[in-house]
């Protein structure tokens, strides 16, 4: 799973699949090949969060420099 079924994933079902990938790796038990394949699918997962993240951190810095906007122009109105 690469690509663009990695970007349809929702934050949620990233990280869960990704919890689940760091369970796999700490429980040992997996050949070195499919180690290292649990490990690229957890980086391609974590990407997907931090890009997840990142969008939400802007939508917030949007939203509160808005409100600092409208928060100004209410100043400037009672001046």
């Amino acid at each position: 799973m690469t690509g663009k079924v990695d970007e349809a994933l929702g934050y949620e079902q990233a990280r869960d699949e990704l919890i689940e990938v760091v369970r796999r790796l700490e429980a040992g038990g997996t050949t070195l090949e499919e180690s290292l394949a649990l490990w690229e699918r957890g980086e391609e997962l974590a990407k997907v969060c931090r890009r997840w993240l990142e969008g939400a951190r802007a939508r917030l810095d949007a939203a509160l420099a808005g409100e600092d906007a409208a928060d100004g122009d209410a100043a400037g109105d009672e001046e």
